[in-house]
């Protein structure tokens, strides 16, 4: 979790997640040339480079550029998006991302394996849009949990050796075929009927 240690008017101190999203937005083709900009500028001046050097390289005023750091200084990302005028302020802020971010992180209590948006806003008393709203900034996607299973065979490492040989050095003349189980996959009757037989094809068919 991190702090408002950026907060001093005078400088300019980014989070971890703060400068990997920074650097995303700076690199991202798709994204709004302005945004681009705004991202770039924060970047600089985190990184100590004075109003000249960023006027010479976004070609900018030094008006532009106190306006800009403000808002990121006020709002941190938030800031950066455009707001028209007459639109409310945007109430998200430095605190509300770090919460979100450490409750993520730490996953639910209840025994359930991730987060959802809407258990996420509910359990910190915020909006869902919130939630979304900096899982998509951080590239966080709970849903999508990686590991890894080890066996507990004794004889693993010497059966995976005869496959993986199979595979690097199959028998001459030989055809090898892979068998994969879907587990959430029942075999019911085909839906579409089998598929006539084509020279040097095999026979296929459309489950």
């Amino acid at each position: 979790m991190y702090t408002l240690a950026g907060m001093d008017l005078g400088r300019i101190v980014l989070a971890p997640p703060e400068r990997r999203e920074l650097k995303r937005r700076a690199r991202k083709r798709s994204l709004a040339v302005e945004l681009v900009k705004r991202a770039e500028l924060i970047l600089m001046l985190a990184a100590g480079h004075s109003y000249r050097e960023v006027r010479q390289r976004l070609d900018c005023s030094d008006e532009y550029i106190r306006e800009w750091k403000k808002r990121f200084q006020e709002e941190r990302l938030a800031g950066l998006d455009s707001r028209y005028r007459g639109s409310q302020r945007r109430t998200r802020t430095a605190e509300t991302e770090a919460r979100i971010l450490e409750a993520t992180r730490q996953g639910p209590t209840d025994g359930t394996t991730h987060w959802s948006s809407y258990r996420l806003a509910r359990e910190l008393g915020i909006s869902q849009s919130s939630v979304s709203h900096v899982w998509r900034h951080f590239g966080i996607q709970p849903h999508r949990v990686r590991g890894y299973m080890a066996s507990d065979d004794p004889e693993f490492e010497e059966k995976a050796a005869d496959i993986i040989g199979l595979y690097l050095k199959p028998p001459l003349n030989a055809a090898v075929f892979c068998v994969d189980e879907k587990s959430a996959i029942q075999a019911l009757d085909r839906l579409d009927p089998v598929l006539p037989l084509s020279p040097g094809q095999s026979r296929t068919a459309w489950l």
